[in-house]
């Protein structure tokens, strides 16, 4: 883990404090000991996945120096597996800070990209899953890009 990281540091009023520290359900695509990336419930597109770090961090701002190498490391690998999983021609990435940050704990939202895809500016329409097994699907497919990029076996 990362210097300077206490997983114990939380917001015991914060929906994804809840979801880092495994006490609320997530479509969890990978986690480690200072992140987690869980499918977006409202995505943009399938595949939408939310990087959030596992102590209660509010903005980019906030985030320590020593961990934005790791953090965004992560993001990185994140982008390039929601287009594998996804067959996507790209992926987006966005880090809102108050402003449209519907949750007050850092996250970067990752997006599969698809040319002619429709995401326009700044006002994107939501696409929810159709079903659970949709959205397990996508989970399954994101998961299993990760660990191949990491050289990772093991399962979320």
């Amino acid at each position: 883990m990362p210097a300077g990281w206490t997983i114990a540091e939380r917001d015991p009023d914060c929906a994804f404090c809840a979801i880092t520290h495994g006490e609320a359900p997530a479509d969890v695509v990978y986690a480690d000991e200072w992140a987690v990336a869980f499918l977006d419930r409202r995505p943009l597109f399938p595949g939408h996945v939310l990087v959030a770090p596992r102590p209660h961090i509010p903005t980019l701002a906030d985030l320590p120096d020593d961990l934005v190498v790791p953090f965004f490391a992560l993001v990185r690998t994140l982008s390039v597996a929601v287009r594998l999983a996804m067959d996507g021609d790209g992926s987006f990435v966005a880090v809102n800070n108050r402003v449209s940050q519907s949750v007050p704990h850092m996250h970067a939202h990752v997006v599969p990209r698809r040319y002619h895809d429709g995401l326009r500016g700044f006002f994107w329409p939501r696409h929810p899953y159709a079903t659970d097994a949709e959205r397990e699907g996508v989970r399954r497919a994101v998961a299993e890009a990760v660990r191949a990029l990491l050289g990772e076996t093991a399962a979320p």
